[in-house]
């Protein structure tokens, strides 16, 4: 099981780099695999798309068969038996040729930063530097550039301009079309898709024995609510996820003159739950914001109103996760938000 204090895992579930499966993106395994053995791999790879989809998962595999030297022959995929040495070491985090950049805390810190420190990026050009300690690849994966401040892009960008020979980049972005143009010019962009309902449910099955506290006869509404992310139903299928969800539903659904009472409600299921609620509750006032956004013939005005309203629940969230402000206080600010936006 994967320490809890890094900002690139889920509390609780397994790190990327530790799985054995990948679900849902079989041909572009495929094509990365192919396209590593006719000598056509590029030096940077951008990996986009939402979170939770398989992005890390996918780039971990990628490292561990470029550090291999290749799968095993007739292979279709990037699986490498987890009793190969190169798993094994990626997988502690000991491998010479691998470096990771992530949110995680510098020697002796306990909190997570909130980007990945520009002194952890200035090691790139350190690593890449060296001679590879096993005489092949070097590779490094950033989880997430979405991450990076302009310090630590900037540090990046450097030996992206210049790589040497046999270097490979996985740049793991939940947003690509945000990420600095001159990085994006500098990789070829892999956009991953959100899963089908069935293989977020297979993920979920393969999960199940190593994640706690699952509720297991719920696997399969939580992999339909999910959108395609496999972090997204964990979250759903563990604690009272799918209550917080059904919860915050029912009162967007009263909107612009929602329930005082199904507020109070929601707030106290908040309160009580882990901070995985929190995220869940705001996800479904995006999604609630995104659909009204698109939705055909809403007036400009309120479209406008929509957009302010959204950025200020976004920082109104990050406020209540860093101070851990009151959720039921967080829950009647966002709706009257809300109702004023829409009414």
């Amino acid at each position: 099981m994967s320490e809890i204090l890094s900002g690139d895992v889920l509390p609780g579930a397994p790190h990327p780099r530790e799985q054995t499966r990948l679900f849902g993106h079989s041909a572009v395994e495929a094509d990365l695999l192919g396209d590593f053995h006719a000598g056509r791999l590029p030096h940077a790879l951008l990996i986009g798309g939402p979170e939770g989809i398989g992005k890390a998962t996918l780039a971990y595999r990628l490292a561990r068969t470029v550090l291999a030297g290749g799968t095993e022959a007739g292979a279709h995929d990037l699986s490498l038996p987890a009793s190969h040495p190169v798993f094994r070491q990626v997988a502690s985090m000991s491998h010479p040729d691998l470096l990771v950049l992530r949110r995680a805390p510098e020697a002796g810190e306990e909190k997570i930063p909130t980007v990945i420190p520009a002194e952890m990026v200035r090691r790139v050009r350190s690593f890449f530097g060296a001679t590879a300690a096993a005489g092949g690849w070097r590779v490094c994966i950033v989880d997430a550039v979405d991450e990076l401040n302009a310090f630590g892009a900037n540090a990046l960008l450097k030996t992206l301009e210049e790589p040497p020979p046999r270097a490979l980049f996985l740049l793991i972005s939940h947003a690509p079309g945000r990420v600095l143009p001159t990085i994006r010019s500098r990789t070829r962009l892999l956009r991953l898709r959100p899963l089908a309902s069935p293989d977020v449910l297979a993920a979920l099955d393969h999960l199940k024995e190593a994640v706690e506290d699952l509720d297991a006869a719920g696997l399969p509404s939580a992999a339909e609510a999910s959108g395609g992310s496999v972090r997204r139903a964990l979250v759903l299928a563990r604690g009272e996820g799918m209550e917080v969800r059904s919860a915050t539903l029912r009162a967007l659904e009263q909107l612009p003159r929602p329930r005082p009472e199904d507020l109070h409600a929601l707030g106290a299921r908040l309160q009580g739950d882990r901070a995985d609620g929190l995220d869940l509750f705001i996800e479904a006032v995006s999604d609630y914001v995104a659909a009204r956004a698109t939705q055909e013939g809403e007036a400009r005005h309120r479209l406008v109103r929509l957009g302010e309203v959204w950025e200020k629940v976004r920082r109104s969230a990050l406020e209540a996760d860093i101070y851990n402000l009151d959720r039921k206080a967080l829950v009647f600010r966002i709706f009257a938000d809300l109702a004023e936006a829409v009414r």
